[in-house]
C-alpha cells in the first residue's frame, strides 16, 4: 500500500490545533447538469453560458470543500505541524460526506463524466493525512465510500461513457481517482483499471505528442492538452510507486505529450497548425497560470522522463505550484515525498 508516511521538514512554519478544525459543509448528495458547450459545437469549444453557469453552481460547493481540505491537508508537511491534529480534522470533515454517501447520485451523463477529478481530489487529500490519522472507524467509513464511488466510475467508463471521451482528459482524471484509491485501499482491481485507463489515453498520442481528443477542441486544444497531462503525470507517478511502471508506455507517450504542450507555450503555433485556430492562451481568452503547470513537480519525480532541466526552469517562476484537484501544493508535497 502506498503511504504518504515520510515527512520531511520543508522550511515552512505553521501548526494546527484541534480547536482550529472547521465544520464540514453540507454534503452534496446529487449532481445533475448538462454540458458547458453548445449543442452545435462539434469541437466542444463554444461555451454555452447558461450551461457553464449551471455546472459551476452545482460543482462550486464540492470544489470549495476540496480547496479547503487541500489547504488543511498540506499542513502535515509544514515544519513543526501537529500532524495528528491536522489529519484528524481533515478525516472528520470528509467522514461527514462519506457517512452521507455524498456524490453517489449522479443524474446526468455530464456529472458522471466530470466527477472523476473531484474524486481524485479527495483521494489525494486522504493520501497525505491517513498516515497520521487516529480514528480508525472514520477512516474505514471514508475508505468504503471512496471504494463505492470509484467502482461506480469504472463501470460508467466501461459501459456508458461516450467513445471519444474514453481517450480524453476526463478519462485521465477518473484514472487518477482510481490510482489514488488503489494506493489507499491496496486494491489490485482499481490499480489495474487505473493503469489500463492511463495507457488507453497515452497510447492515443500522435507521434508529435499531441493528444487527438484534445486537439479536437479548437482554440482550447492546448489548454485541454495541459488539462489531460496533469492527471496522467500524477497517476503515472502514483502507479509507479505501487509497482506499475508506465513511463515508457507506447514509446514514451507521456514524455512526448508533455514536451508537445510545453514547447508550444511560447506561441501555440504547433497546436494552431493542427486545429487551424489561434489558441486561447494567445487570443486573449485565457491566461496561463501556475496551476496549469502544477504537473511539473510530480513529473520531476519520474526518473525516466525527458526534459527535466528545462521543465524545472519553467516551473521556477511559478512556484509554489498548486492545484486542489491534484491534492494542493505540489511543490510542498513532492519535495517532502522525494
Amino acid at each position: 500500500m502506498i503511504r504518504f508516511g515520510l515527512v520531511i521538514a520543508c522550511g515552512l512554519t505553521g501548526t494546527m490545533a484541534v480547536a482550529d478544525c472547521a465544520t464540514a459543509p453540507e454534503p452534496i448528495l446529487s449532481l445533475s447538469y448538462g454540458s458547458r458547450y453548445t449543442d452545435e459545437s462539434a469541437t466542444r469549444s463554444e461555451i454555452d453560458t447558461a450551461g457553464a453557469a449551471e455546472a459551476d453552481d452545482a460543482l462550486r460547493p464540492v470544489d470549495d470543500f476540496l480547496r479547503d481540505l487541500t489547504e488543511a491537508a498540506n499542513g502535515v508537511f509544514e515544519d513543526g505541524a501537529d500532524q495528528g491534529a491536522i489529519a484528524d480534522c481533515v478525516v472528520s470533515q470528509i467522514a461527514v460526506w462519506a457517512e452521507a454517501d455524498a456524490l453517489s447520485d449522479l443524474q446526468s451523463e455530464t456529472s458522471n463524466l466530470t466527477v472523476g477529478s473531484r474524486l481524485a481530489g479527495f483521494g489525494l487529500v486522504l493520501m497525505q493525512v491517513l498516515p497520521h490519522a487516529t480514528d480508525a472507524d472514520q477512516v474505514k467509513v471514508i475508505q468504503d465510500w471512496l471504494r463505492r464511488l470509484i467502482q461506480t466510475q469504472t463501470r460508467f467508463w466501461e459501459t456508458d461513457a461516450p467513445d471519444g471521451a474514453k481517450q480524453g482528459n476526463l478519462r485521465a482524471w477518473a484514472a487518477l481517482g482510481a490510482a489514488s484509491a488503489a494506493g489507499i485501499l491496496d486494491d489490485a482491481a482499481l490499480r489495474s483499471w487505473a493503469a489500463w485507463s492511463v495507457s488507453n489515453v497515452l497510447c492515443s498520442a500522435n507521434p508529435d505528442g499531441s493528444l487527438p481528443q484534445e486537439m479536437g477542441r479548437g482554440s482550447f486544444a492546448l489548454h485541454y492538452q495541459l488539462h489531460a497531462i496533469a492527471p496522467l503525470v500524477v497517476a503515472t507517478l502514483l502507479l509507479n510507486r505501487q509497482g506499475v511502471d508506465l513511463q515508457n508506455t507506447c514509446d514514451g507517450a507521456l514524455g512526448r505529450a508533455v514536451a508537445f504542450a510545453v514547447n508550444d507555450l511560447d506561441s501555440g503555433a504547433a497546436t494552431q497548425a493542427i486545429t487551424g485556430e489561434v489558441q486561447s492562451y494567445f487570443d486573449g481568452t485565457d491566461t496561463l497560470e501556475g496551476f496549469n503547470l502544477a504537473f511539473i513537480e510530480p513529473y520531476l519525480q519520474l526518473d525516466q522522463m525527458p526534459n527535466r532541466d528545462a521543465l524545472s526552469q519553467l516551473a521556477e517562476s511559478y512556484r509554489p505550484l498548486g492545484y486542489s484537484k491534484l491534492g494542493g501544493n505540489q511543490t510542498l508535497i513532492w519535495q517532502a515525498m522525494r
